[in-house]
This record gives C-alpha cells, sequence and structure tokens, in this order.
C-alpha cells in the first residue's frame, strides 16, 4: 500500500511541480502545442492492442484517460480535464506490473506526466482569467473599402426596375429614394459582396427579434433595426480600426453618453440587449436633431453630428442627397454610408426577391437564460458548473472582457444556453469560496506605491490600475489589498475572499529541502513558495489538506507570497520517492 501512495504521489507532484516551479515566472511549454479548441484527438495506435499483451492494454487505457482529458480542456472543463488525467496515471499506478517493471511502462509514464503539465500549463497560458478576448475586425471597414472601387456607377435596367417594383410593394418605415446610389449598393451586395450580406443575414436572425422590440417599445422605425447588417455584420464582438466596438460600433464617449459601462472588466458595447437600447436612445436624439430627417440622423450616426449639423450649416443644404452630391461637404465613408444602408435594408425585408435565403423571424426564440452571481465567478467554471463548452459562455457573454466576471461588482448577470441555469444555480449554492475565480491578491506594505509593486511582481502598471479601479497616479497604503492581473500557473484553486492579515516574512531558501523525519511514518518538508501556487495546489501536490498547511504554518488566511517558505509534514515513504 506504500508504495502505490509513494508512486502516486510522485506523479501527481512531477504534474503540479512541473506548473509551479523553475527558474522563469512563466511555463516554458512553446515545443507543446495546447489542445485544438475544435478537433478531436486521433485515436492512439495502441488503442486496440494484441490481448495477450496486457501491457499494451494498459498503455492503451492511460492514453484513451489522456484524450478525454485534452477533450474537457478544449472544451474550458478543467475539472473534468484533471479527473480524466489523474486516472491515466492512476491506471498505470494501480497497476500489478507497477510502472517500473516494464520498459514500455517505464517510458509512457514519464512521458506522461510531461505530457498532462505541458497540457495543463498551455491551456491555461492559452486563456487565464485577466487575458483579453479577442475581438473581430467591424465590417464597416471592408466593405468602404470595397464599395470604393466595386460599386457600379449605373446600374443595370432591370436591377432598377426589381428594386422600383418591390418598394411600391412594400411599406418601409423610413423614406427609401430610388436612385443610382442606392441601387448600385444593391447590385454590389448580390455580387462582390454576396457572400457577406448572406452571412449577415443568418447571423442576424438571432438579434432582429430582440432589436425589434426594443425599437417597437421605444416608438422608432423597425427599418433600423438592420443598420447593424452593415456596421458589424451583427457580430457583438466586432471592433473597427477606429475603435468602436459591438453591433452597433459605439465609440467609448458615445457609448458613455448613452448609457453604456466600459471599464477594465466589461464593456456594454458589446453586449446586444445593452447596446440595442443605448443605439435607441442615441437614433431618437439624432432624428430629433435633425428635425426628423432619418437620411441625415444615418449620415450623423456615422460621420457624428457635429460633423453634420456644420456642413448643413455652411452650406444651407438640408438634404442629406444635395449635400453628398459633392465631395466637399461630408467625408467619403459618410456619404457612402446612408446608400449603403438603404440597400441593405431594401434586401433584409424581401430577401427572397434579391436571391437571398433567410430564416423566418416571426417568432423570438430564447437561446439563453440568466444567472444572478453575487461574487466574482471564472467563465471556466460557469462552462464546467452549466455543462457546456468556455465557447459556448463567452458568445453568450461577448461584454466580458476578461474570463472573469467583474471582481468588484456586487452582483452579475452570466448569460448560459436554456435548459443549464438550474444546474448552475444548484452547483453555486453547493460550492465554497474556493472554487469560484482564480484571483491573486497582494497587501501593500510601507513604502510601497503602484510602480514599485508592478515591478517587483513583474506586471503592467497600467493593468494593476485598471484592474482595481484606481489611476495609475493613484496613491496606494499599506495594508491596501491589490488584485493582482497575471496568468495563473496551476490549476484553477485560489481563494476568492480577501485575506485578512499579511503572512509571516520568510526568508528564500532552496526550491524543496528535506530535514530528518520527526518520527518514523513523517517527514518535514520545507518547500518554497513560486508564482502561480496556491495552497489548494501545494496541498494537491503533497496529498494533505490545506487546514494542516495552515496550521503548521500558523496562517490565518489563505494568502501566499512567492518566495515564502512552508513546513509541510508528509509521509515518510511518500516522500523518499
Amino acid at each position: 500500500m506504500r508504495a502505490f501512495r509513494a508512486l502516486r504521489h510522485a506523479a501527481m507532484c512531477v504534474s503540479v511541480l512541473a506548473i509551479g516551479c523553475g527558474g522563469n515566472p512563466k511555463p516554458q511549454v512553446s515545443a507543446v502545442a495546447p489542445p485544438a479548441t475544435k478537433s478531436t484527438p486521433a485515436p492512439a495506435k495502441a488503442s486496440t492492442p494484441n490481448p495477450s499483451d496486457p501491457v499494451a492494454a494498459l498503455i492503451a487505457t492511460s492514453e484513451r484517460h489522456v484524450q478525454s482529458g485534452e477533450r474537457e480542456l478544449a472544451l474550458g472543463h478543467m475539472d473534468k480535464a484533471r479527473i480524466e488525467f489523474d486516472r491515466a496515471v492512476n491506471v498505470l499506478l494501480e497497476s500489478p506490473y507497477g510502472t517500473r517493471s516494464d520498459a514500455r511502462l517505464r517510458d509512457h509514464f514519464e512521458r506522461l506526466v510531461d505530457r498532462i503539465s505541458a497540457r495543463e500549463v498551455a491551456s491555461l497560458a492559452a486563456g487565464d482569467g485577466f487575458a483579453e478576448k479577442p475581438s473581430e475586425p467591424a465590417s464597416i471597414d471592408e466593405l468602404l473599402a470595397v464599395a470604393t472601387f466595386e460599386r457600379p456607377e449605373t446600374p443595370a435596367p432591370e436591377t432598377t426596375a426589381t428594386v422600383k417594383a418591390d418598394l411600391n410593394a412594400t411599406a418601409h418605415d423610413i423614406p427609401i429614394p430610388l436612385n443610382e446610389r442606392v441601387v448600385s449598393y444593391i447590385e454590389l451586395f448580390q455580387g462582390r459582396l454576396r457572400d457577406y450580406l448572406s452571412s449577415g443575414l443568418a447571423r442576424g436572425a438571432r438579434y432582429l427579434p430582440m432589436i425589434q422590440n426594443v425599437f417597437r417599445a421605444e416608438g422608432l422605425p423597425l427599418d433600423l433595426a438592420y443598420v447593424p447588417l452593415i456596421e458589424s455584420a451583427f457580430k457583438p464582438s466586432a471592433l473597427s480600426r477606429a475603435k468602436a466596438k459591438g453591433m452597433w460600433q459605439f465609440m467609448s464617449g458615445t457609448a458613455l453618453e448613452n448609457g453604456l459601462k466600459h471599464d477594465w472588466y466589461i464593456d456594454e458595447r458589446a453586449d446586444p440587449e445593452k447596446a440595442t437600447l443605448a443605439a435607441a436612445k442615441y437614433l431618437r436624439t439624432l432624428h430629433r436633431m435633425f428635425d426628423g430627417d432619418w437620411h441625415l440622423a444615418l449620415a450623423s450616426y456615422n460621420g457624428g453630428p457635429g460633423r453634420v449639423q456644420r456642413a448643413v450649416t455652411r452650406t444651407g443644404l438640408e438634404d442629406f442627397w444635395d449635400l453628398s452630391a459633392s465631395t466637399r461637404h461630408l467625408p467619403r465613408e459618410t456619404r457612402e454610408y446612408v446608400p449603403m444602408i438603404l440597400a441593405a435594408i431594401i434586401i433584409a425585408r424581401n430577401p427572397a426577391q434579391y436571391g437571398f435565403e433567410v430564416k423566418d423571424l416571426a417568432e423570438a426564440i430564447p437561446y439563453y437564460e440568466k444567472v444572478t452571481l453575487t461574487r466574482p465567478m471564472d467563465l471556466r467554471r460557469v462552462a464546467e458548473w452549466a455543462g457546456v463548452s468556455i465557447d459556448d459562455v463567452q458568445a453568450l457573454n461577448p461584454e466580458l472582457r476578461r474570463w472573469t466576471t467583474p471582481v468588484r461588482q456586487t452582483t452579475y448577470e452570466v448569460k448560459v444556453p436554456v435548459g443549464t441555469g438550474d444546474r448552475l444555480r444548484e452547483r453555486i449554492r453547493s460550492a465554497n469560496a474556493t472554487e469560484f475565480a482564480a484571483l491573486n491578491w497582494y497587501r501593500v506594505k510601507r513604502g510601497e506605491s503602484l510602480v514599485t509593486i508592478a515591478r517587483k511582481l513583474g506586471v503592467s502598471r497600467t493593468d494593476l490600475a485598471d484592474a482595481n479601479g484606481i489611476s495609475i497616479k493613484s496613491r496606494v497604503r499599506p495594508g491596501q489589498d491589490l488584485i493582482i492581473p497575471r496568468a495563473p500557473t496551476t490549476l484553477l484553486a485560489s481563494r476568492v475572499e480577501r485575506p485578512a492579515a499579511e503572512p509571516k516574512a520568510v526568508e528564500a531558501t532552496a526550491a524543496v529541502t528535506k530535514a530528518e523525519p520527526a518520527a518514523e511514518e513523517t517527514a518535514r518538508v520545507v518547500y518554497r513558495v513560486k508564482r502561480g501556487d496556491t495552497l489548494y495546489s501545494i496541498a494537491r501536490a503533497f496529498d494533505i489538506s490545506v487546514d494542516d498547511i495552515k496550521t503548521w504554518n500558523r496562517l490565518r488566511t489563505s494568502k501566499i507570497t512567492p518566495g515564502d517558505r512552508l513546513t509541510l509534514q508528509t509521509s515518510r515513504t511518500r516522500s523518499a520517492q
């Protein structure tokens, strides 16, 4: 039994210490690529071994657990991945042959531990709790670039006739003139930009019922619900070269004026519902500003109301088409924007007429539900507890800039797929504080500043300030607790609650040193804390409890700092391996 426990402890120590220890602050795993987020690993060649070869059968079984763990990692399910990786090791440790009796088992076991460690580290390095999620290019930039060179100046007579018949048969709630500029964009959407418009219409099927409901309640024309088709192709995470963001492509200042929050953790410009409410407010303001002229209001939505107002005042022209006939009064982008929007509305209202197939939008089908969180939570936890992939959670919560819900917000409504909310709520009710978010805290010491703390911890001073909601010029006071925005290098296990007291100051020492055992069955180990370590990860590595570590080291909280020395008491047989 002791031999079994020794082997198991050795395997887990190698796995965790490979992640948490070492001279470099970040794990060096460039030689091992993280698992692909969409593909499934190919079965191992040993998955169908010779029945007369028990060693090959063991290796195949272990490999199947590794592959299952990699699939869970791809979904963002860290706990389930860890369980499968542990099983891959335990299959070998619990076998009657042991891991050293056969050369094949020995080689497989050694490669397995390194492989598991690399997979876990690579997965976390690719998405830690504070890494900002990537955006997508906004479609408006590409559309205007294409339109500059490829929009036909004179559309075909057949297209003009088709559009004329459509406008006579379809009632629009904003005025749409039949002119060459509008019709030429319809031809462009039917040709060069056909795939773009088709995919945008398909994507918009999810959001249009919500947008139309908002606009209907706000008394706005429902035709304007198709503005995001041009602005972003209905992509919530779209970001333009001018740094406008979201389906409605708000600039930061305009977003703030219309009630959208934007900080280090969250950007509500990317929230489809909140941004739609803000867009309704802004469009209504522009409509009043230009005395009910929707064409000038749309031009202002693109170019800014000040620029359009100055052009109107300077020229005395109050009609968009007169104002945009010359290149001197409005920027090219704004001159092209309005006819492009109107052409998109024409096609979107009657797509079959122009050769497009779109889903029926008669009813809004709920595709998510909201769960109220009362403390910060890592999105990988949300995914795992809801039983869905991390991609699903991120797609439903594009307003979250990081992989965690806002740390300093009392409550937050996270969206999960329909039918998974109750499962998440039940899991939250049964969870303890250590399971929610991977957060690192630092207690300010006398004489320290943001500059010295950032330099000491190897993080950006700007990120350090933003993560804590303070200015980079702010002074910090002794005893103040700061969130440290850095990538965790161990599995999710950090305690969320704030530390109540500063840990004991300790001297630097060797990574792990051993002293004479205090008793026959125990040994005293002095462990030096590495960057990314938590009490939970250390306890798991040495097969002991967090409470024991606290008792042995007289710790009042779970906060530890790189360089601290912890005294651990372990089984003598375990520590000998």
